[in-house]
């Protein structure tokens, strides 16, 4: 029986613990989840732009040694980059050095943060719900005592539920002294809790991260954009929201209102399911996890380089359609039996022939998610992969099959006919969850015997399918590596981990300066 008083917990309170006992629900294993909620959102946070571990000093290296403050003579300009890269309690403590300093601070646009404005005592452990009616002070203090305006503000660590005036007045506070990154975590109890609206009054805005909260109703507020009367956030780059409540008009609200938005990620979207409609002339990234969704349609997307789709969740079936994005380079983990694709309006089945308008030749990194035991799904892979004729990099994750329906043994795989990706495109191939199922290596042989200019192989195992490297080395070399297509194709096995850590990260995935995020790292 589970425990009937059961606090304390890390990260629900004793009211959300006493509620889950009423409905009939372990504490416990709501604490649990909470807690990889958690994880997952604070793993998927941006980074500071400064460096907790910095520090001033003007001190000489020896008592010795000449004492002249050489420091603040430097130019007004360099000062002001120094204090700039202080955390914020450091770069406050550079207004007492001397008279030079004050000015400095004041004029310097601060880097905020609430992990930094924690007493020493508690820093390394996890916030509770005590700890925030002091730090939301010392919050408050920060916000009135600097004119702005703000580089950026990162507030995290904070339960809000007791503060929403507080809050409320914070937003205020950043969007008359102009901020431009802002990271805004609600500690996930209540997980509903409101954002005031004055969150859409921060015009200065280029990132904008939230997590936990209930999105403000934006039913009948005007929709801005770039032929409005002004964009809602006209200089926003970078939009992320995490485990965020909202409707798909408040979505489109902000996407319409964001004229140069260039990153979109969205993790565990709730409220329905997910429409999502891509109409962007600088968007470049957009990255859709652990969500429920529906529809995902890149209408005109002309500088769209990268669109990654994972774990969706309540067995979601989504209609994904690719209109006008002729500068698409990586897509991925497209899964059979879930995802319908949708070239420039005609569905991509495995009856029907690909033409050239349903492709997408700009292509070069494919993820896909194959259930090889099941007939339907192995069947479309050929189908995908002639959609996009010029993949030179194909990561496969062979899901697992519960119930194999069909035998596609290599027959099936030579009589499909040619695929000129294989053929003489893709020179590097990862297969992960690899358990060495007779299908799978039906596949792997087809694949190998036909890829002519393949020039590396990682194939990942399962977890719990091989007890050592040796045994996944023996099952692998059933693949008959001396008569493979290409000559010069080297070949590494791993075992799987079952971390996760080898096939995904959210921060990864918005990482444009990462060429292949679905490449092991």
């Amino acid at each position: 029986m589970a425990n009937q008083n059961p606090s304390p917990f890390v990260h629900i309170d004793a009211r959300s613990a006493a509620g889950a006992l009423s409905r009939g629900q372990d504490p416990h294993a709501l604490e649990r989840g909470t807690s990889a909620v958690l994880y997952y959102l604070y793993t998927s946070l941006p980074d500071l732009p400064v460096s907790a571990s910095a520090c001033l000093s003007a001190l000489p290296a020896s008592p010795s040694a000449d004492s002249t403050d050489r420091i603040s003579a430097l130019p007004g300009a360099v000062l002001r980059e120094i204090v700039s890269r202080l955390p914020v309690k450091d770069a406050a403590r550079t207004a007492v050095l001397s008279k030079r300093w004050l000015p400095i601070w004041r004029g310097t646009p601060l880097v905020l943060d609430d992990t930094n404005l924690r007493p020493r005592a508690l820093v390394g452990r996890a916030p509770t719900r005590a700890d925030s009616p002091a730090l939301t002070a010392a919050i408050t203090r920060v916000l009135a005592a600097h004119p702005g305006p703000f580089r950026a503000v990162y507030l995290v660590r904070s339960y809000m539920d007791a503060h929403q005036q507080q809050l409320a007045h914070w937003l205020r506070l950043l969007a008359a002294k102009g901020v431009e990154e802002l990271v805004l975590v609600n500690r996930p109890w209540p997980i509903d809790m409101p954002l005031p609206g004055t969150i859409l009054n921060i015009a200065t805005l280029t990132r904008l991260f939230i997590g936990v909260w209930k999105f403000p109703d934006t039913t009948g507020l005007p929709r801005r954009g770039c032929g409005g009367r002004g964009a809602l956030f006209p200089h926003l780059r970078e939009l992320v929201v995490c485990c965020v409540s909202m409707e798909n008009r408040d979505m489109d609200f902000l996407l319409t209102g964001s004229p140069v938005l260039e990153t979109l990620g969205i993790q565990g979207y709730k409220k329905g399911a997910l429409c999502l409609r891509l109409v962007g002339q600088y968007l470049q990234c957009v990255q859709i996890c652990l969500s429920v969704v529906e529809t995902i349609a890149v209408v005109e997307a002309p500088l769209l380089e990268r669109l990654i789709l994972w774990e969706p969740l309540d067995g979601s079936c989504i209609r994904l359609k690719i209109g006008h994005a002729p500068k698409l380079r990586i897509l991925g983990y497209l899964e059979p039996g879930i995802y319908t694709l949708e070239m420039r309006n005609t569905v991509i089945n495995s009856r029907k022939g690909v033409s050239s308008s349903t492709m997408a030749p700009s292509l070069k990194v494919l993820a896909l998610s194959v259930r090889f035991g099941v007939s339907s799904d192995a069947k479309m892979f050929p189908a995908l992969l002639r959609c996009f004729p010029n993949v030179d990099t194909l990561h496969i994750v062979s899901e697992k099959t519960v119930e194999a329906t069909g035998k596609l043994n290599l027959k099936f795989w030579r009589e499909n006919g040619p695929i000129e990706s294989i053929q003489s495109c893709i020179k590097v191939m990862t297969f992960r969850e690899f358990r060495g199922d007779r299908s799978e290596l039906d596949f792997l042989k087809f694949f190998m015997k036909t890829a002519r200019v393949l020039e590396k192989v990682e194939i990942t195992s399962a977890v719990g399918c091989f007890t050592s490297i040796d045994q996944l080395q023996s099952k692998v070399l059933a693949l008959d590596p001396d008569n493979w297509a290409s000559d010069d194709c080297s070949l590494a096995v791993y075992i799987g981990s079952g971390e996760g850590s080898d096939i995904w990260n959210f921060r990864r995935g918005l990482d444009v300066s990462v060429g292949d995020p679905f490449a092991r790292y």
